[in-house]
């Protein structure tokens, strides 16, 4: 065991093991960190966050917009995602309320989810809405799920075995 003088304020640290190396102090230094006697100051008052006063809603999420999705042709393929909730991904266009109105008995029957990943306003949800109100539409950005299941286009159903357009 040997004493090593290792920090910058002189506190003497007892080394229990010195299998050689490389000393951390410069890496430390360079973090320029507070002595450990300094005082912690407690947080300002406007570095807190602040509640909304109101409960966000559904207009906050739009305009939903999915920059690598686009309407168009999707093949189908077989996925393996065991457990997966059937799935479907629309936008307000009209291809995708074309297929909305064919498929709709369909996704209400495996109970899928809508997923409306390109959609400007309140008033363009609604109107989705209307045209199939057995079915849950919900406005997202589907990016992330878009790369993760390689689409490019939609609408598509997604469901534990297979993504179908």
């Amino acid at each position: 065991m040997a004493n090593l003088m290792a920090s910058a304020d002189d506190t003497q640290l007892i080394v229990v093991e010195d299998r050689g190396g490389v000393s951390a102090l410069l890496y430390y230094q360079a973090l320029d960190l507070p002595p450990m006697d300094a005082p912690v100051r407690p947080p300002m008052r406007d570095e807190e966050p602040v509640a909304p006063t109101q409960p966000f809603s559904e207009a906050d999420m739009l305009p939903a917009k999915s920059a690598l999705l686009s309407p168009g042709r999707v093949e189908r393929r077989s996925v393996q995602a065991p457990g997966l909730r059937p799935l479907f991904l629309v936008g307000d266009d009209e291809y995708s309320q074309a297929w909305l109105r064919r498929r709709a008995d369909n996704l209400q029957a495996l109970g899928a989810a809508g997923l409306v990943v390109n959609v400007e306003t309140a008033e363009d949800l609604a109107n989705l809405r209307r045209l199939v109100p057995c079915l849950s539409l919900s406005p997202v950005s589907a990016d992330e799920l878009a790369r993760r299941l390689g689409l490019n286009h939609y609408p598509v159903l997604v469901t534990a075995t297979g993504i179908e357009q």
